[in-house]
């Protein structure tokens, strides 16, 4: 099987995440927080060393339940600092707990995370291969927006890539069966 060059087809759980996840329409809250939260923590790092450490990070977060989030307090940020088997970047902790709560501002506003990141495109799947480029208008616009609420670890970079992760774009290579689908 041909796949995306830019995966290490040496580790599985990367081929794993490319073949059922990467590119795939999400829609579930839970599941978009949580790619929000991971990416945020791949500022700086490649994705590939976050997805190293889902599992742990599924862990150390209550399984990205949002209403366990939304109640974290210090003393569960010293917890998340002293775990060895996730990011222990402090500024990335307290972002992604002050992020949960804009998430749940938002949810409230429309009724979903899903209907306010997908209602950018008007529920559209937008196809452009992945070496393309890096931000785009719409990540712009969404980064920008997420901001404005006041989200951190939400750049343009982090956004596009968000945007493929929830396959809101997308962003299989040519050379990648995956493009075909």
């Amino acid at each position: 099987m041909n796949r995306c060059a830019w995966l290490n087809i040496h580790n599985p759980l990367y081929v794993k995440y490319h073949d059922e996840e990467w590119g795939i329409p999400q829609h579930d809250d839970t599941k978009l927080l949580e790619l929000l939260i991971l990416e945020g923590f791949q500022a700086g790092l490649s994705w590939e060393c976050v997805l190293n450490k889902r599992e742990a990070f599924l862990k150390a977060y209550d399984d990205f339940n949002l209403t366990k989030i939304l109640h974290y307090d210090d003393a569960k940020i010293q917890e998340l600092l002293s775990d060895p088997n996730i990011i222990r970047n402090k500024l990335k902790i307290v972002a992604s707990i002050d992020n949960a709560r804009i998430f749940q501002k938002i949810k409230n506003e429309f009724g979903s995370f899903d209907a306010y990141i997908w209602g950018f495109t008007n529920n559209n799947v937008i196809i452009e291969p992945y070496n393309l480029r890096t931000t785009s208008p719409l990540s712009d616009a969404i980064s920008k927006d997420l901001k404005k609420r006041g989200m951190k670890f939400v750049g343009s970079t982090i956004i596009y890539s968000y945007l493929q992760a929830i396959g809101i774009l997308n962003a299989h290579g040519e050379e990648c069966d995956f493009s075909k689908k």
